[in-house]
């Protein structure tokens, strides 16, 4: 946690490295198989109109689960970061979901609550937006995981579908009647 009350004018630097039990911690609030190596250094700035200023970059290992074999699949971390911060940012949220934000922009600040900021929480949710989301073992493809169709290799003929508006069609040719 930094004070940003007690920040200076040249702001602060600061060097974050995790223990096992902060990577396992991690890897288990993500659903990373391992986090054998992590850290970040980070530098947090005031700047003119309020604004606060953290960037830095990650550096370490995931491992994920492949998403086709379930095989450990390693992620090399080298990243960097950019967030800003400002104080009366006001998150406009639907009334009717609650969740979806009204004014979402990319590039807008984040809100900035009180003096304090949890710089670790920030580092924490920009692991999360770094592990590669569909990790894949290299070389592996849909085919090696599919089930194989019964019957050897001979493939099956594709099945003749059905078009949904094929009645419609046999009836428009019928001739009327009664009319």
């Amino acid at each position: 946690m930094l004070d940003l009350d007690k920040l200076g004018t040249n702001g602060t630097a600061l060097e974050i490295s995790t223990t096992e039990s902060e990577r396992a911690a991690l890897a288990r609030r993500f659903g990373f198989l391992g986090l054998p190596d992590f850290s970040a250094r980070v530098t947090v700035d005031r700047r003119p109109g309020g604004q606060v200023v953290v960037e830095g970059r990650l550096k370490g290992r995931i491992v994920q689960a492949c998403i086709l074999s379930l095989d450990p699949v390693t992620q090399e971390l080298d990243d960097p970061f950019r967030l800003v911060f400002a104080e009366d940012v006001t998150e406009e949220r639907d009334p009717e979901s609650g969740d979806a934000l009204l004014n979402a922009q990319g590039d807008a600040p984040e809100p900035l609550v009180g003096n304090m900021l949890d710089v670790g929480e920030i580092v924490a949710e920009q692991l999360s937006l770094t592990a590669d989301p569909y990790p894949r073992r290299p070389g592996i493809k849909l085919e090696d995981v599919m089930p194989k169709p019964k019957g050897g290799a001979r493939r099956a003929a594709p099945e003749q579908r059905r078009h949904p508006f094929a009645g419609l069609a046999a009836l428009k040719d019928k001739p009327r009647r009664g009319r």
